[in-house]
């Protein structure tokens, strides 16, 4: 008689363990590539800035 229930097993922590190991190695990424410094929101604000120059300038055209 076989047991199944084994493989199944060893199949769940696999996937548990990838999704863990996958989730750690992006924070670790984007801890490395500044996203969680005091800095973080740096290039929303810059963006929102563009946007309102752009807006201005597209006035001065009309």
């Amino acid at each position: 008689m076989h047991d199944y229930v084994y493989p199944s097993v060893f199949l769940a922590y696999l996937m548990f363990f990838l999704c863990l190991a996958g989730a750690i190695f992006f924070l670790v990424r984007s801890r490395h590539g500044g996203y969680w410094g005091s800095h973080s929101e740096d290039p929303k604000y810059r963006m929102l800035a563009d946007d309102e120059t752009s807006a201005k300038d597209r006035d001065i055209e009309t």
